[in-house]
């Protein structure tokens, strides 16, 4: 085909090179447009298995892929490591952050969402959440060093800080990160220390609603909460977080001393939503009808997270399952305009929901093939089934597959890899500051115990 024969075809512009991004690239790979996947990052994530990578158990890159190898057979198909900043709807112009500015006839947004702390954005630095690569290192970082410096303070002082492990929300992230701190700490670090027993750590999961799992059917939330317990977690439900400070966060009135607290209490979509100036909702979510446009724009489709799609009088999750949906059924769309057939909505197809807890522990609402309500090690099984399946590309199938045989057997893990910083909120350094609130801490003038020496930071794996 001739350049100018190339030029004449529609160009398909789609921001984001998640779950949605890449299943519309790949689908429209078969159809006579031209397709530009942008993405500020250069691959693609398994974000249900990100816990996975905050806990130690995987590699970053055995649940990430480059999103050009992807998409490496799609002929049509060019990828842009570049991150949008204006929209001209107008005239049809996307402008990035580089300076470049590209036309469109079609555009897709699917730039997923970002962790909301209710207009407490200062609790940020202290309680990180859980949304890409980056913050699954972070996290590592910080449960890995609060037992590294307590077995130091041990073995200096004869006393270390409380080990105590605050979750901020009982939802899918929130129950499988609070699962897998107890596993850690009960399982697979248990020998590992000379002067601290990490199998004494305290972790707590806090949910503001009366279950955790407030989302699915309340036997399957009855029966995560007890699975949890059994792990040894400890679950409040029906309390509120109202301050979270370095080394402590206060939930009903209450102070609660946390050696690392971690978010997974809310989100709010991708601030792209509202760039467009077009309706969105209170949590920025664009409004779509039922062919996943804004009112008004039929060249634009807007999905995954960033969606706000109802079916049956509610909103569709943000999970993985209807991106997925999302990004296939965009391909339809514009592939019908081709062929000058009407459109067809969307309709979301509910396969279940599944969550996992911990070892041998999870939930699972089946829709499809039959409705099922299972839990304990036959939902594991089908959790680890699933995701397995999903999984891009075959080597990491295969690497994550032979990880957990491998974890689950020896009982330990091989990616305990602390980069970075060597210090905590609420945990003095040696001159008895707390970098994180920039004033002395009183424990640490108080008991005199030493503390962590930043570092310069050091590249991520």
């Amino acid at each position: 085909m001739t350049t100018e024969a190339m030029h004449r075809r529609p160009r398909v512009m789609i921001i984001g090179g998640g779950f949605a991004g890449t299943h519309a690239a790949k689908a429209l790979a078969k159809l006579p447009v031209n397709v530009t996947v942008v993405d500020r990052s250069n691959h693609f994530t398994f974000q249900p298995l990100l816990y996975q990578v905050g806990l130690a158990v995987l590699s970053p890159a055995d649940i990430a892929s480059p999103i050009r190898s992807i998409l490496r057979h799609s002929t049509n198909t060019e990828v842009l490591m570049d991150e949008a900043v204006a929209f001209d709807l107008e005239g049809r112009r996307v402008r990035f952050r580089s300076g470049a500015e590209m036309s469109y006839d079609y555009l897709m947004l699917a730039t997923g969402a970002a962790h909301s702390y209710f207009g407490h954005d200062e609790w940020e630095p202290l309680a990180p959440g859980l949304k890409t690569i980056e913050d699954a290192i972070e996290i590592r970082r910080r449960v890995l060093l609060a037992f590294e410096l307590a077995e130091r303070e041990m073995l200096e002082t004869g006393s270390h800080h409380p080990l105590s492990f605050v979750i901020i929300g009982g939802g899918p992230t929130g129950v499988e990160l609070a699962g897998a701190i107890c596993d850690i700490t009960r399982c697979y670090m248990r020998h590992d220390f000379r002067h601290i027993d990490p199998s004494k750590a305290r972790v707590l999961l806090i949910e503001g609603e009366k279950h955790v799992l407030s989302n699915y059917p309340e036997e399957l939330s009855i029966k995560a909460e007890e699975q949890l317990k059994a792990l040894g977690a400890e679950v409040h439900t029906g309390l509120r977080v109202t301050e979270v400070k370095p080394g402590y966060i206060v939930a009903g009135g209450e102070r609660i001393d946390s050696a690392v607290t971690l978010w997974a209490a809310g989100v709010a979509a991708s601030p792209l939503g509202k760039l467009l100036g077009v309706p969105t909702d209170k949590r920025g979510c664009v409004l779509v009808n039922g062919t996943l446009n804004p009112q008004g724009h039929p060249e634009i489709f807007v999905c995954g997270d960033l969606a706000h799609f109802e079916q049956g009088g509610h909103q569709v999750p943000g999970v993985a399952q209807p991106a997925m949906q999302m990004g296939d059924h965009v391909a339809r769309m514009i592939e019908a305009d081709l062929n000058h057939r009407p459109r067809r909505p969307f309709h979301y197809f509910d396969k279940g929901d599944m969550a996992t807890i911990g070892r041998l522990a999870a939930v699972a609402k089946v829709e499809w093939p039959f409705k099922a309500r299972w839990s304990g090690f036959l939902a594991w099984i089908a959790w680890l089934t699933v995701h397995i399946y999903f999984l891009i590309g075959f080597r990491n199938r295969l690497a994550v597959l032979s990880q957990w045989i491998w974890s689950y057997f020896t009982f330990t893990y091989g990616v305990r890899l602390i980069y970075g910083s060597q210090t905590l909120p609420g945990w003095t350094d040696r001159s008895g500051a707390d970098p994180y609130s920039g004033a002395e801490s009183p424990a640490a003038s108080a008991s005199g115990r030493p503390s962590q020496t930043p570092s310069k930071p050091a590249a991520a794996d």
